[in-house]
């Protein structure tokens, strides 16, 4: 279901997720930047995966540190009995990004099987036609996250979303854009879009999951200043 959840008259900035973290100290070095979450990929044979050890113990390090601040993971097609598994015991997201070919009525599963994590929805958006597709998971995720497409790639690609294409859209839950995200881009796409949340990871990299914190605390900077 469409409807108008966040209009153009901003009354304070996007939440800001850093994803793709590897390092418990630079995701804490992050988190004291006042962003709202930090991501992590628990999708394997990707640059940026983070196996299971490494993975609690820096979700444990956040919760110790911020219990407020949202630990994304970020997965693809994973079945439930692993996901179950990572939704207990210490060190576990109180997110759960799904950025596969989940379906609505799988996010609507998932969402009864644990109903005290939240639950995202990532879209790929190879043209402004698959934005059709948004109000389905709208009406079941507690997010939704519009990501450009990129062949072969679940993400962390780089790559932007036409402005143009999400400019006027609205949506019965938050939603949030990734793609490109850093922050010499935020005045262009803060005037013409008006997510709820940004996303961003690739453009603030020294290499896959090492983040620069100097280009880190620029875009939170960006984001905090700017003003419609």
């Amino acid at each position: 279901m469409l409807s108008t959840s966040l209009g153009k008259n901003r009354s304070k900035p996007p939440a800001l997720k850093i994803c793709g973290l590897k390092d418990s100290e630079q995701a804490l070095a992050i988190a004291a930047m006042g962003v709202s979450a930090i991501g992590v990929i628990g999708v394997p044979d990707t640059p940026r995966y983070l196996a299971e050890e490494r993975r609690r113990a820096l979700f444990h390090t956040l919760e110790q540190h911020d219990p407020d601040l949202l630990r994304v993971w970020v997965i693809a097609n994973l079945d439930e009995a692993s996901i179950d598994l990572a939704l207990s015991g210490a060190g576990t997201p109180n997110v759960v990004q799904l950025h596969g070919d989940e379906s609505a009525d799988q996010l609507q599963q998932l969402k009864r099987r644990h109903p005290t994590t939240q639950w995202w929805k990532a879209l790929r958006v190879r043209s402004q036609s698959d934005l059709g597709v948004v109000g389905t998971y709208a009406d079941v995720a507690d997010a939704v996250l519009l990501d450009a497409w990129a062949p072969g790639q679940l993400g962390g690609t780089g790559h932007r979303l036409p402005l143009h294409w999400v400019d006027a859209i609205t949506l019965s839950c938050p939603w949030w854009l990734a793609g490109g995200v850093s922050s010499e881009w935020i005045p262009a796409l803060l005037k013409e879009a008006q997510p709820d949340g940004l996303d961003a990871s690739s453009r603030l990299e020294r290499s896959p999951g090492d983040k620069d914190l100097n280009k880190v605390q620029a875009l939170v900077e960006a984001v905090n200043s700017f003003s419609c």
